[in-house]
């Protein structure tokens, strides 16, 4: 099974896709994709069949995406709490991802036609280790491509990754890289391992269940949240349609609280900045009185020096100079 199925949509379909195209529509859609083994029993089949059937409901849904102008998708595929399952049902879907990476591998033409980049992030050490190869080959031989994103959370938890963002931005103090000071929500965010993407505008999750279960929790503080009971490998272009009108409803009210966040963040890290130049002046000037020229060149010449110290941390992390080593989704 290809990772993009090759079908049109039906006249009815392309109509319906045009008129939500006239509203808001999500560029980065994310999907909790879940219902696969309650599909198996209900349809009587194996739970590896039922994963087998979810991941080509995904690539239908990757083909009604891109026919919508969505030209990102995070999925997750697969958290660290499922190692807890039975050794069987593990085993089965590590069986699944090999079989799965294989193949995108050998289809790498048709992925370049759509140039889709494939990135996969959560701690891939917790991976066998021929997996973590496929992964990789996998990841490098679509790096290039810029037209879509699919990336795939695997080994994954929201809590996992912002504890290692934690942890990196700890190591880069330790190794003077950067201030305590320079430590914020916008570092954080920048830190974790979906920081080449755009935060999802829209999460949907299948199957009736309401909650995120450690899936975006940073990401996802300003989307729309739609929670929908068709189980995943059942999930049709209608159900995707339903979720883009709650989203496009929703969009004013979102797009309000966005901005107000971000104007928030840059006032807070404005007021980070003042701070720590008054303390700087105050140490270098023994208490004196400074004029508010000064003052302002020395602000400026602060958040300059701030801003390269994080450009340099960053790029720091993205030569692999990071604590518990990961795959970071470079596009």
């Amino acid at each position: 099974m290809s990772w993009i199925r090759e079908q049109e949509l039906s006249f009815i379909e392309r109509l319906t896709g045009n008129i939500l195209k006239a509203g808001p529509m999500p560029k980065h859609v994310a999907f909790i994709m879940d219902g696969n083994r309650r599909f198996a029993q209900k349809a009587h089949v194996q739970r590896q069949e039922g994963h087998s059937q979810g991941f080509e409901k995904l690539a239908e849904t990757l083909r009604w995406c891109l026919n919508l102008g969505i030209h990102e998708v995070t999925v997750y595929a697969f958290s660290i709490e499922n190692f807890k399952r039975s050794k069987e049902e593990v085993d089965g879907l590590m069986e699944l991802a090999r079989q799965k990476f294989i193949r995108l591998l050998a289809e790498q033409e048709n992925l370049e036609k759509h140039g889709v980049c494939i990135r996969v992030l959560g701690d891939l050490t917790l991976l066998p280790a021929d997996l973590q190869q496929l992964i990789a080959k996998a990841v490098l031989a679509t790096k290039a491509h810029n037209k879509c994103f699919l990336n795939v959370c695997f080994a994954y938890t929201s809590r996992h990754e912002i504890a290692n963002a934690v942890k990196e931005m700890a190591w880069g103090v330790e190794q003077g890289l950067i201030k305590p000071s320079d430590v914020s929500e916008v570092l954080l965010s920048e830190c974790l391992y979906s920081s080449n993407s755009p935060n999802p505008d829209l999460l949907i999750r299948t199957s009736g269940e309401v909650r995120l279960s450690d899936f975006l929790l940073w990401q996802t503080s300003y989307s729309c949240l739609v929670f929908q009971s068709v189980l995943w490998p059942e999930y049709s272009f209608w159900n995707l349609c339903e979720a883009v009108l709650q989203y496009q409803l929703s969009y004013r009210s979102l797009q309000k609280a966005r901005d107000l966040h971000r104007e928030g963040q840059a006032l807070q890290q404005m007021e980070a900045d003042r701070s720590c130049v008054a303390e700087l002046l105050q140490h270098r000037g023994n208490g004196k009185p400074v004029d508010a020229q000064s003052r302002q060149r020395e602000l400026l010449n602060y958040t300059a020096s701030r801003e390269e110290r994080v450009r340099c941390f960053l790029n720091a992390l993205q030569s692999g100079r990071i604590f518990h080593p990961v795959l970071w989704g470079s596009g």
